[in-house]
């Protein structure tokens, strides 16, 4: 592991409400410490204090709160923030990040679902990531139905404006996400988050991640 551990990698996860990613996430993290990789865990909207407290605006409040392209724009100014001062360091020191959600989602979101341009889209995050893209993606699938279902009963409704949006919008969002990893499959890898179990999800996660960076299994 010493020439991968030598070299930051940037791994997102990415999906529709309740699809465990932030559970997969500290899981993937740990399989990772197991093998002597040091990792960082973050998250978006959020991951660094500038974006956490753009992370609020966007997450609270009616549905309508925002439309899509402000929404689009506040993600990424966030996205801004986290990537200089959390994501940045880490890979140049060396360790691997775990990102729950990064640009696939303001693109499933704002993009599939929420009608934005991609041309507009893809120079936004262009501007604000530059070289700074995903090693690896891993798109956790389910029904939206499932999802919601999942979620909905774990929150205390304060951080459920995406959530409120309706049926329609979160089948367009998954599949947006269905579209991106299709199109991209070099990077993305889809795991059924929907029929398996936590601990196979995991596994799943875990012999994607040593096919495709390498890691020993």
């Amino acid at each position: 592991m010493a020439d991968a551990a030598a070299r930051g990698r940037l791994i997102t996860l990415e999906g529709g409400e309740g699809a465990g990613k932030s559970t997969q996430a500290r899981h993937l993290a740990a399989w990772l410490k197991a093998r002597s990789v040091d990792c960082v865990l973050t998250r978006e909207p959020g991951g660094s204090p500038g974006a956490e407290a753009i992370r609020n605006l966007l997450v609270t409040g009616e549905p309508g709160r925002w439309d899509a392209v402000t929404e689009a724009m506040l993600m990424n100014a966030a996205r801004r923030d986290h990537v200089i001062r959390t994501i940045r360091p880490a890979l140049a020191s060396g360790q691997w990040v775990i990102c729950d959600r990064f640009i696939d989602s303001t693109l499933a979101y704002q993009g599939y679902a929420g009608g934005v341009p991609f041309a507009s889209l893809e120079a936004l995050i262009a501007a604000t990531v530059e070289d700074t893209r995903p090693d690896l993606t891993l798109v956790l699938d389910l029904s939206p139905e499932t999802g919601l279902a999942r979620t909905l009963r774990g929150k205390d409704g304060t951080e459920a404006r995406f959530e409120r949006k309706g049926s329609v919008f979160h089948a367009a969002v998954r599949d947006g996400f269905l579209r991106i990893a299709a199109g991209d499959p070099g990077r993305c890898v889809v795991i059924d988050a929907g029929t398996l179990p936590e601990d196979r999800i995991a596994q799943a996660i875990a012999a994607a991640v040593s096919e495709r960076l390498g890691v020993s299994a």
